[in-house]
């Protein structure tokens, strides 16, 4: 997926601290701009209210569990697609309620996503939707039947991409130093090691990351920003397919 698609963001989530954690995942990454955060229905229309058409959000990311029952998010995914036009709503959901999944399929999300599994892959499950008719993750698509003909012919969120040849202590100061943004001395404190052999694995977990992947980014775009995106990006399965061939 290339890294000049730049999608404005809208997320309405109860919590507090997740609203902040799906923020700082999505800020981290140039596809995606959050460009307003709400707690309520209320709040997130008072903000497409007031812009203008330029800024309304091409996503919305839904708390299914924010609603009291699976009509009100059903109810809630049909506002936000008749007030803005071609939006894609994508529910983050924090458990699998069937009921929940069939009212926002029905009501045309082009997501219904599981938080655990998709993590801090989120942008880039975002970007993956927008050639998707549906997109869900695999827990969801479990629930699938013949009798819901659009979940059963979803496509399912795929795996994050492979890197054979990292150590899980080099993942682990990748982690620290590119996630989390860590000083290589914190984050060598948190491992047990020298600085020096933190930034030597910091060194072979770029070259790692830099031998798998072969996109074109911006001149602009530091070593940081891309070992991010690397390391937040899923498998292609085009590639898999290839293999297979």
């Amino acid at each position: 997926m290339g890294s000049h698609i730049n999608l404005k963001v809208l997320i309405l989530d109860t919590d507090f601290y997740a609203l902040q954690s799906l923020n700082s995942y999505l800020a981290w990454d140039r596809r995606t701009r959050v460009v307003a955060m709400a707690s309520t229905m209320a709040q997130a229309f008072d903000y497409i209210r007031r812009v203008s058409e330029p800024e309304l959000p091409d996503v919305v990311l839904l708390e299914p569990e924010a609603f009291p029952d699976p009509e009100a998010l059903r109810t809630a995914v049909r506002q936000f697609r008749e007030a803005i036009k071609d939006v894609m709503v994508i529910c983050m959901a924090r458990k699998a309620d069937l009921p929940y999944v069939f009212a926002a399929v029905e009501a045309g999300v082009r997501g219904y996503l599981l938080r655990s599994e998709v993590r801090l892959y989120l942008a880039s499950a975002i970007c993956y939707a927008l050639d998707r008719e549906l997109l869900v993750t695999q827990n969801i698509h479990n629930l699938a039947t013949p009798a819901q003909p659009r979940l059963f012919n979803a496509d399912v969120l795929p795996p994050e991409r492979e890197y054979p040849e990292m150590t899980e202590r080099i993942r682990q100061a990748l982690w620290l130093c590119v996630v989390e943004g860590m000083p290589a001395q914190l984050a060598a404190d948190e491992m047990g090691i020298s600085p020096h052999t933190i930034r030597s694995y910091i060194k072979e977990g770029y070259r790692i990351l830099e031998a798998h992947d072969d996109t074109n980014y911006p001149e602009e775009m530091g070593p940081l920003e891309r070992a991010f995106m690397r390391f937040t990006a899923l498998k292609d399965k085009d590639e898999d397919e290839k293999k297979q061939s």
